[in-house]
């Protein structure tokens, strides 16, 4: 991709057409081959240092195998990259290159890594610095029940789980600094890559919120104090409307809502959406808590608006 404002590598000079150039022609030539080089150089830099999005990226998706080696890590008390709380409970999460982090895009889906020993599902939570587009980092915990240790790098396949099955609905966690004038929001344990959030708040419509870089999905001059609805697609069409969600900073609000199966018993093969269903109105213990509803708008397993390369 060319940096903004440089030429193309095939912007040359016009060819000659037998007399010889000025020297003051080839002196502006090679200052701007020379302005040239240095702002392609100041653009890579800039883009690494800032974690732009590599053109052409996306997570992976559908049923798509994907061959590479993974490393492993231990990201310690941190929710790494995708901004979360904290590492998954069984600690089994995956950092992922640029291209298939996606600017965030990867954040909470789930890929299924086969190494040498056997098989493993892990959470993307991070991205590897390091690590190229067939490369993957494990956490320790996961990279264990694929290789040995001592091995440092595996051979490995690995393919995102489509619909995996979570145990709750969709989360949801306002940034700090969110107002009325500003909202941003974290989605969480909704296992397929997200398409858009959108939200409202009492008396408005609904607003397209914008994916950011840290994994939160922001609407520049609010949508109001709340209580909020919000509407979460995902990359296969299946889309759910959580409501009741309070203007609460950095606490995670649990809603019945949520895009995959509800099932305690993980699943590693890909399978279609389920059937659209309606989650049970809150009893009066639970008033305060989100309702949700949701419908499945596609039943195939390939992603809407995949890019093409």
């Amino acid at each position: 991709m060319t940096a903004p404002g440089v030429a193309p590598d095939n912007d040359l000079p016009a060819s000659d057409t037998g007399a010889p150039r000025s020297s003051r022609r080839i002196r502006h030539w090679f200052a701007g081959v020379g302005v040239a080089a240095l702002a392609a150089v100041l653009g890579i830099t800039l883009a690494v240092r800032g974690g732009a999005t590599p053109a052409c990226a996306a997570p992976p998706t559908g049923n798509a195998v994907h061959k590479g080696k993974a490393s492993f890590y231990d990201a310690g008390r941190s929710g790494g990259n995708c901004s979360f709380p904290g590492p998954p409970a069984d600690r089994l999460y995956v950092a992922l290159g640029a291209s298939q982090y996606s600017g965030s895009a990867a954040c909470g889906s789930y890929l299924e890594v086969s190494g040498p020993k056997g098989k493993v599902r892990v959470m993307v939570m991070d991205q590897c610095g390091g690590c190229g587009p067939s490369k993957i980092d494990l956490s320790t915990e996961a990279f264990t029940k694929i290789a040995d240790r001592s091995q440092g790098i595996a051979p490995v396949t690995y393919r995102a789980v489509v619909n995996p099955p979570l145990d709750g609905g969709l989360t949801f966690r306002m940034k700090g600094g969110a107002s009325k004038y500003w909202f941003a929001v974290q989605v969480g344990n909704h296992g397929n890559p997200l398409r858009s959030v959108e939200a409202k708040g009492p008396g408005g419509g609904f607003r397209k919120a914008a994916r950011q870089s840290d994994n939160h999905w922001a609407i520049e001059g609010g949508v109001g104090p709340g209580p909020y609805s919000i509407r979460v697609t995902d990359v296969y069409g299946r889309q759910a409307t959580a409501t009741g969600i309070r203007l609460v900073t950095k606490q995670v609000q649990r809603s019945t809502a949520t895009l995959a199966s509800l099932s305690p018993t993980p699943s590693s093969s890909p399978s279609a959406p389920p059937s659209p269903t309606i989650a049970p109105s809150p009893t009066p213990t639970e008033s305060d808590a989100p309702t949700a509803t949701v419908e499945a708008l596609a039943g195939a397993a390939a992603p809407l608006d995949h890019p093409r390369c």
